[in-house]
């Protein structure tokens, strides 16, 4: 299932336009991803918890050339999976 299909999916379910099932999606995206840049965590009941992690910098080899290459401190999004979730999957 990619975002089409989610668009797709909310459309049929509220009976509403693909238009307005796509900003709905673009919504919910952008303001997780938005929560994440200001560095909150985002709590969703029987789904999970989005957070940013902070990735130390490290040393890192270049695979062509076998280089050592200083790789930077960044921050990745992390993904924790509810137990509700962990459950339907089994």
């Amino acid at each position: 299932m990619n975002k089409v299909d989610i668009i797709e999916k909310v459309h049929e379910v509220l009976g509403t336009t693909k238009a307005d099932a796509d900003r709905a999606v673009e919504t919910v995206i952008s303001s997780i991803t938005s929560s994440l840049k200001e560095g909150d965590e985002v709590s969703i009941a029987g789904l999970g918890i989005f957070s940013a992690k902070v990735r130390p910098a490290r040393m890192g080899r270049n695979p062509r050339t076998g280089e050592a290459v200083q790789i930077k401190a960044m921050r990745v999004p992390k993904f924790r999976a509810a137990k509700a979730l962990k459950e339907a999957v089994r």
